[in-house]
């Protein structure tokens, strides 16, 4: 059973008595342990997309499935789910993990295990040094990964990350693709979007999105034999 399912999304904007439609009779399967990159122009709807593959935002018709279970169209996060959008940020004012620990308080866990988990998720994220620094002081980089890490310390089984290497100094992104990566090779599912080329680097599956159509490789057995792996450095 594959770990994400949309089967014949489709999303329409209205303005007034216009409509534009956004998104149409997608459908798409990923499993976990799997990295899929959705690349599209800007107002090409890879958000929309990523944001009801998440549960966040409603669609017009069709199906979106987690884990073989229905998502509410556009009710909340599905549980199990880590959203990491583009250009997230937490308050400021408030140390980061602080920040990522406050939103496991608010979920009911007891405070050793929500503060042992930030860390843990800041260390995996590679970013635990912004640990005592407030959101407002981080670089774009580290914008990325604490945001990547702030979805970790929920222990999702499937990460979607919105444009993860938009903005992001050319020296640092190649070490947010291979973190994400590495994910998907502890057996996380990963769903990405990307506005170049370039951030599809180090996925399973690389799907464009244009005039509201999905293309590609649109479910795993379909996938081409090579996947579009990044070689380990020797």
């Amino acid at each position: 059973m594959s770990l994400l399912q949309l089967e014949h999304v489709s999303r329409t904007l209205r303005s007034g008595r216009r409509e534009h439609p956004l998104l149409c009779d997608i459908c798409l399967s990923m499993d976990a342990g799997e990295l899929v990159a959705i690349w599209g122009k800007r107002g090409s709807g890879r958000s929309t997309l990523l944001r009801i593959a998440a549960g966040i935002e409603p669609h017009d018709a069709g199906t979106v499935r987690f884990d073989g279970r229905e998502l509410p169209c556009g009710a909340a996060l599905g549980d199990g789910i880590g959203w990491c959008g583009h250009g997230a940020r937490g308050a400021d004012g408030i140390r980061v993990s602080e920040e990522i620990a406050g939103a496991l308080l608010a979920r009911g866990l007891p405070k050793p295990v929500a503060q042992a988990r930030a860390a843990a998720a800041l260390e995996r994220a590679e970013v635990a040094h912004a640990a005592t620094l407030q959101c407002g002081e981080l670089d774009t980089a580290e914008t990325v990964r604490v945001s990547i890490a702030r979805a970790l310390s929920t222990q999702p089984r499937l990460l979607v990350v919105d444009d993860p290497t938009a903005g992001v100094d050319l020296l640092e992104r190649d070490g947010i693709l291979i973190l994400l990566r590495s994910l998907a090779d502890e057996g996380i599912g990963v769903l990405s979007s990307a506005g170049e080329s370039t951030a599809l680097s180090g996925a399973d599956r690389a799907l464009s999105l244009s005039e509201g159509r999905l293309r590609g490789s649109l479910s795993p057995e379909l996938a081409d034999v090579v996947p579009l792996r990044r070689r380990a450095v020797m």
